[in-house]
């Protein structure tokens, strides 16, 4: 797998803590994958399709 090009939800704040970061790998379909920043090396990733990612990414903006 190569290196993947992270960044930071343009909801997270630069003044704490907590942040989500994504990643999207193009080279397999548009896989999409998220993380917590503060567990950067070591910590779990949630990988969606492109699809769903796309539905849910919708559905949020919907709901805010």
């Amino acid at each position: 797998m190569t290196a993947l090009d992270w960044f930071k939800s343009s909801y997270s704040s630069n003044e704490g803590p907590d942040c989500v970061e994504v990643a999207i790998a193009h080279a397999t379909s548009a896989t999409v994958h998220v993380r917590d920043s503060k567990d950067k090396r070591g910590g779990s990733q949630l990988t969606f399709a492109g699809a769903a990612w796309s539905e849910f990414v919708g559905h949020a903006r919907r709901s805010a």
